[in-house]
């Protein structure tokens, strides 16, 4: 892409997001069914030109102190919204979180977030792998079903990092590298794989959601620090996609092309180096991006600089590597569902390719492997989170409201008497 036209794209991007209102929660009122183990969340919301909101709730027993009853079972979490709305109604399954417990003290939260910034996988089968250049590392081809799931629209921004990197560094976390980035808009990267999941985890309890990765089989012991492969909840909180997910993704909903778009390549689609060794790589300029070679590596592009795949993704060809969950191993020769990678070993999977690899490597058809702790330079790793679509999460900008309630009763989980909380937040 030539660069007066990423600055039109720029231009247009930025005023999108002027028109944007960061959605509003208010006016929480919290009841339990008599009778039954089923609790009324009632809230008013506030939105501007927003077509789609995702609210989480997060639940305190200690007055406010601490979020972190490990309450999943809500429904009503997804709102279709443009205007105010009021008496909105989010329905917790107290019994199935939280059996056969009594408090007078219980706090619950609501973060509202645009869902604009993140796109939903549907979910579905594809065609994993591929036979296009023979490479072992991309067969057998196979199928896989995989569960609909929300991805970033974008690569994680170094300004995006940055902020919850200082956040997680005063709330017990450790990493072995603070990142790097070309820019604030640029992609995070020099990150190992152990840094972005504690990453992924520290996001979520900044935003007061329950994490996804544990150093036990309980779930109870949030990994923080350390280099440990961590169990997983795999339907809380922001987390590495998997490979599975990750292809899928990329494919955009296509299927066996070589790329997201199609089957050739140009600078004008991605940031990557261009060869003249392959038939595919049609680009008129030859080597690193020109727009990109300033002469300083990386040469990395802003998160956003060309087109969107079919599902609304950004840079999932070229730019920048990106971590998967998955150890890296060979391919089943059946068929599977959410598969989530080799049993244990001494590499992770990365996808994509990056700025400084040609066209063969930048596909989406084979895995390479990279040793988790390393945040080795040629490779520029960074990440890209995804969470199941339950779960309600956001990227880049961090646009949410976040409303507080007191549920100032004696409460049971079959019956109570409860009376009404107010908006304190």
């Amino acid at each position: 892409m030539k660069l007066s036209v990423f600055w039109l794209v720029l231009i247009l991007i930025i005023a999108r997001f002027q028109l944007h209102a960061d959605p509003v929660v208010t006016n929480i009122r919290v009841a339990q069914r008599p009778g039954t183990t089923l609790v009324d969340i009632t809230y008013d919301l506030s939105t501007t030109n927003i077509e789609e909101v995702d609210l989480s709730v997060s639940v305190s027993t200690n007055g406010g102190s601490s979020y972190d009853l490990p309450a999943t079972n809500f429904t009503g979490l997804h709102v279709i919204s443009t205007g105010t709305s009021a008496n909105n109604v989010i329905v917790w399954n107290m019994g199935a979180d939280w059996t056969n417990q009594f408090s007078t003290n219980v706090w619950f939260r609501i973060i509202a977030t645009d869902r604009s910034l993140m796109a939903l996988i549907p979910p579905g089968s594809f065609s994993m792998g591929d036979a296009l250049d023979g490479d072992a590392g991309a067969l057998p081809v196979h199928t896989v079903y995989v569960s609909a799931f929300y991805m970033d629209r974008y690569d994680v921004t170094k300004a995006l990092w940055d902020s919850v990197y200082q956040w997680a560094i005063t709330n017990g976390y450790s990493f072995n590298n603070p990142g790097s980035g070309k820019a604030a808009n640029h992609p995070v990267q020099t990150v190992s794989w152990y840094d972005a999941v504690k990453w992924c985890n520290a996001r979520s309890e900044k935003e007061g959601r329950v994490p996804a990765y544990y150093t036990d089989a309980g779930l109870s012991a949030r990994y923080r620090t350390g280099q440990v492969a961590p169990y997983v909840n795999w339907s809380s909180g922001y987390r590495l996609p998997t490979e599975a997910e990750w292809e899928k993704a990329a494919r955009g909903g296509l299927s066996g092309k070589r790329f997201p778009w199609g089957d050739t390549i140009t600078h004008s689609q991605a940031n990557y180096y261009s060869y003249s060794d392959y038939a595919y790589d049609i680009s008129p300029t030859r080597g690193y991006h020109p727009s990109y070679n300033d002469g300083v590596t990386p040469y990395t592009s802003p998160v956003g600089s060309f087109a969107a795949n079919g599902y609304g993704l950004y840079d999932m060809a070229g730019n920048v590597w990106q971590w998967c969950w998955d150890w890296y191993g060979s391919y089943a020769n059946v068929s599977q569902s959410d598969p989530r990678g080799a049993s244990p070993g001494s590499y992770r999977v990365i996808r994509g390719g990056g700025w400084g690899n040609g066209a063969r490597v930048v596909p989406d058809g084979g895995p390479l492997q990279l040793l988790a702790g390393l945040q080795v330079l040629q490779y520029w790793v960074p990440l890209r989170p995804a969470l199941r679509s339950a779960v309600t999460e956001q990227q880049q900008r961090q646009a949410k409201q976040t409303d507080e309630c007191r549920w100032n009763g004696a409460e049971r989980s079959v019956t109570g008497t409860h009376q009404g909380c107010g908006a304190i937040g």
